[in-house]
């Protein structure tokens, strides 16, 4: 998934979620309607391993079933990668089951309701579908793998299965992302020709590593050092995804001054770099780069858009994808 040219590719970050519900079948269109490169659903697993599209198997923040009394008595609390969180669960409900629910947006405050409750939840298989039929790329993230193992549902198991047969088992249009190492190595054993990123927090620790070691676990920083790049690209991984606060250069205040030298740094332990997440307004950017208007109000996106696509990344993921492309295509 190498960038055309000196440019990077973008990537609509779950579809054209700062228009649409994410990972909505309107947000994936929306996307490759407005030219992005590649779409990029998480995936999370039902209960009798159907891996669906949801930013977390966590459901109450984008769907309606906090409303659905007939699946009250699912609500519980977990601990999932070190945290714990109440609500309702995908691994708790069959693929049957979570058909009856309705997407909503993620994030109301900052962005429209008028698309609630509209569309059901998609299964990876029927992105599959959009994206042949489209000529994009495919970019999957598989969430919390390390969490789903543990009660059962190996993601690399469901992930195999789902494309066991197709075209995708042993296509270099595909590309496979986490937080986790260990379910990108287990995949690349298995022969998939997909390309494998790891991404990288600002903070904290690999689930993974933590289940692994324990306090032995490295942390995300170690990863953006050149030992821990140089591993990652010895371990046969293709690429880093990072917050974008690792390439932001800023002062004390918070001001952006620049970029770091960690696209340079991975490039040269021979790494891929992609950039999450490209997003416009207010609420996303720094405080010099903010406009009046509130959190919803577009800031001065342009400036920071150009100043990461210019440090040399292989991609971005935005949530407006046009508005990168618009950056993207300006640039020399």
């Amino acid at each position: 998934m190498k960038a055309r040219g000196p440019v990077p590719i973008v990537i609509a970050h779950r579809g054209a979620s700062g228009y649409r519900p994410e990972h909505s079948l309107l947000s994936y269109q929306m996307a490759i309607d407005l030219g992005a490169d590649a779409i990029e659903p998480d995936v999370v697993a039902s209960s009798d391993g159907v891996l669906v599209l949801r930013h977390d198997n966590e459901l109450s923040k984008t769907t309606d079933v906090a409303d659905r009394k007939e699946f009250a008595s699912r609500r519980t609390s977990k601990v999932i990668d070190g945290k714990k969180y109440t609500g309702w669960f995908t691994e708790d409900f069959t693929w049957a089951e979570l058909q009856r629910l309705k997407v909503r947006e993620r994030l109301p405050k900052l962005r429209s309701k008028s698309f609630d409750d509209r569309e059901g939840i998609l299964r990876l298989s029927e992105v599959f579908d959009l994206v042949e039929k489209a000529n994009v790329k495919l970019v999957v993230e598989i969430k919390h793998a390390t969490y789903f193992a543990s009660i059962g549902l190996p993601m690399d198991d469901l992930l195999a299965n789902e494309i066991a047969g197709s075209e995708w088992e042993q296509s270099t249009e595909l590309t496979i992302e986490c937080f986790e190492t260990t379910i990108l190595r287990k995949l690349s054993a298995r022969g998939f020709k997909a390309k494998t990123v790891f991404l990288i927090e600002s903070s904290g620790f690999p689930a993974d590593e933590v289940a692994r070691l324990g306090k032995q676990a490295r942390s995300f920083e170690y990863f953006t050092t050149n030992e821990g790049l140089t591993e990652l690209a010895s371990d046969g991984i293709d690429g880093i995804g990072v917050d974008k606060q690792l390439l932001l250069r800023k002062d004390k205040a918070g001001k952006v001054l620049g970029v770091t030298d960690l696209v340079k740094r991975a490039h040269s332990a021979g790494l891929l770099v992609y950039c999450w997440t490209l997003r416009a307004e207010n609420a996303f950017l720094a405080k010099n780069l903010q406009t009046g208007g509130g959190d919803r109000q577009f800031g001065q996106w342009r400036e920071e858009f150009s100043l990461l696509m210019n440090s040399g990344l292989d991609g971005v993921f935005a949530d407006q994808p046009d508005l990168a492309l618009e950056v993207r295509n300006s640039l020399k």
